[in-house]
């Protein structure tokens, strides 16, 4: 079932992806599919909180990927978090030559992929998807779950 959440600002963006993040399960791939500032970074941002990221979350356009350590429960042990953003890619071999195949294989990690697409055609299967869009005003974003 869709859920579809209206955003009115970066905060209620950042909440949302907190809200989401419990729904998280260990080695989860998540796509973030949107326009460019259409709040997929705060929603990430939101699941780092979650996860207790020290941190600074931002988004990884020139560096291809981001690392970061979280914590996951009950058993507290260190989460590793790899933030992806494939927006200068241009084919799926590109995945391939920066060591996809290696994050993936990581126990006890969540990856999270802005500009899914080119990794969903890579591993051959649908990623749990998220959907950005934007609303009303320059301040409203949709969010479907």
């Amino acid at each position: 079932m869709e859920n579809i959440i209206i955003s009115k600002s970066e905060a209620e963006t950042i909440q949302t992806g907190f809200e989401f993040a419990k729904t998280i399960k260990l080695n989860d791939v998540i796509g973030l599919d949107g326009e460019l500032g259409s709040g997929k970074t705060q929603f990430i941002k939101g699941i780092c909180n979650y996860f207790h990221v020290e941190e600074t979350v931002n988004s990884p356009t020139f560096i291809i990927v981001n690392e970061y350590n979280g914590k996951f429960y009950p058993d507290n042990k260190i989460l590793k978090i790899f933030h992806f953003d494939l927006y200068r890619l241009n084919h799926p071999s590109e995945l391939e030559v920066i060591g996809f195949d290696d994050y993936m294989k990581i126990p006890y990690s969540l990856i999270l992929i802005e500009w899914p697409e080119l990794a969903e055609e890579y591993l051959n299967q649908k990623i749990r998807k998220i959907q950005f869009y934007y609303g009303e005003d320059e301040n409203f974003r949709v969010i479907k779950l």
